[in-house]
This record gives structure tokens, sequence and C-alpha cells, in this order.
């Protein structure tokens, strides 16, 4: 892979201010490296999966209407197509079919990452007592996190061909070692919650 991490990262900060969004590409390279080993097995290259979680929405706050055309692009000049097609394949609207269980994963991992960690910050525990249940308690309440995306949460579990809550409780324990790093750690939240 030509592609190092730190390249990645220097492109998404030259792309990217919005600590909130820098915040939910963190939390979904921290779920793609993890799902690596889990969904990928032991060909899967971490960090090329850390990459595309990384990456995914890079171009988002300057190109919203062409999103994700510019990092694609980027990509592809830097002569990672398999990043650049399973960030293509996370944007639905485009109808591509998944060619790897990367671009699956990145589907089935990036609306749940942020869902989780907006669980989180409404609960005084953040994720530290976290359970699926909640998440799925959560998922139907459509006015929670509307900006979240059920059917695509539901479209990436079933293309992984997973259980819905198996896949929460990955993603939870996933993030939850990087609980302080993403400010889902609780009790510090509630003032920015109730802003």
């Amino acid at each position: 892979m030509a592609l190092t991490y730190d390249r990645a990262l220097s492109q998404l900060h030259a792309w990217t201010n919005t600590e909130s969004l820098l915040k939910h590409a963190r939390a979904v390279e921290i779920v793609m490296r993890a799902a690596a080993p889990k969904y990928g097995g032991t060909d899967a290259d971490a960090e090329i999966w850390a990459i595309a979680g990384l990456l995914h929405d890079a171009d988002y706050e300057q190109w919203p209407d062409e999103h994700p055309r510019q990092i694609v692009d980027w990509l592809r000049e830097q002569g990672e197509e398999e990043t650049a097609y399973a960030v293509s394949f996370h944007r639905t609207a485009w109808r591509l079919p998944p060619k790897t269980t990367m671009d699956k994963c990145l589907l089935a991992c990036d609306e749940l990452a942020g869902f989780v960690i907006a669980c989180c910050l409404v609960r005084p525990e953040g994720i530290a007592t976290l359970e699926p249940k909640s998440v799925k308690k959560k998922l139907k309440d459509k006015a929670f996190a509307a900006k979240v995306d059920r059917q695509v949460i539901q479209q990436g579990v079933e293309l992984l061909g997973v259980d819905a809550a198996d896949h929460i409780r990955f993603v939870i324990d996933a993030l939850k070692p990087y609980a302080e790093e993403l400010g889902i750690a609780g009790s510090g939240n509630r003032d920015a919650v109730a802003q």
C-alpha cells in the first residue's frame, strides 16, 4: 500500500476542520481497524480498512453536494483503488454493488458508529454501560439523531450477514477503549448535550 496513515490523516485535516466530523472520521477509523480481522479474516489489511474509515467523509465539509467524489478521485490518484471503491460504495445513492467485505463493512460501520456516539452523548455514563438493546430502542425513535439513515444501518448489517445486536455490540466494544478521546466517556458530556 502506497498511502500511509500519516498521509491520509494529513489529507483529512487539509479538507476537514469541524471537530464533530474529525471525531466521526476517527470513530469510523477505529471501528474499521477492529472490523478487519473480525469480518475480513487473516488476509484483511487493518491499515487499509482504517484508512477507508478515516477518509470516507474527508471531502464532505468542503464539497457536500459532490461527496464523496473528491476523496474518491484523490484516493485513485494515490493508486488506492480498493479504498476508493469502498468509499464510493458507502454513498448508497450511487447504487454500486459491493465488491469486497471492506465495502460492506464501511457501510455497516459508518452510520452505526455515529449513532452509537449519539447514544453515548445523552447518557451520564457515556459508553461505559451502553448495551445493544438501548441502541436498538433509540434506532426506533426517528426523532433521535434524525440525520442518521436507519435504512443504511440495516442494509449494512444485512450485507454483512450478521445479527444486528451482535454488530452493535462489536461497534460499542471497538469504541469503548477510546471513550475519552472521542468524548463519550460520560459525565463531562452532559454540558455539551444540554447546549
